[in-house]
């Protein structure tokens, strides 16, 4: 796990569990290296989509209503953030859903 996403999880929570963050890491692959990829824009409701449809069902066993409802509250947490990373709104809405255990 790169100290890199622990550091920036860390600017929005105190504990980094560093197995769920690996987790994400390995979910995720090959999609953190592209330029544009590996951020998320919460603007765009496509891509909230996708992060409900995709990591929140999938990994999380969310339904949509509760997914989109924590990925919401993160993109408000992260608001100041211009630039939100992949790997961090995927652990915090892991958090905020008290979903983490099923990362490890």
């Amino acid at each position: 796990m790169s100290d890199d996403y622990a550091a920036d999880i860390r600017k929005y929570t105190a504990k980094v569990d560093d197995q769920a963050v690996a987790a994400i890491v390995k979910f995720c692959g090959i999609a953190l290296r592209g330029a544009d990829s590996k951020w998320v824009s919460m603007t765009d409701d496509a891509e909230v989509q996708r992060v409900v449809n995709g990591f929140c069902a999938k990994k999380l066993d969310l339904d949509p209503k509760t997914a989109e409802a924590a990925v919401k509250a993160v993109g408000e947490k992260m608001k100041a953030d211009k630039t939100k990373h992949r790997v961090t709104v995927y652990y915090l809405v892991a958090e905020h859903t008290g979903t983490l255990g099923k990362l490890a």
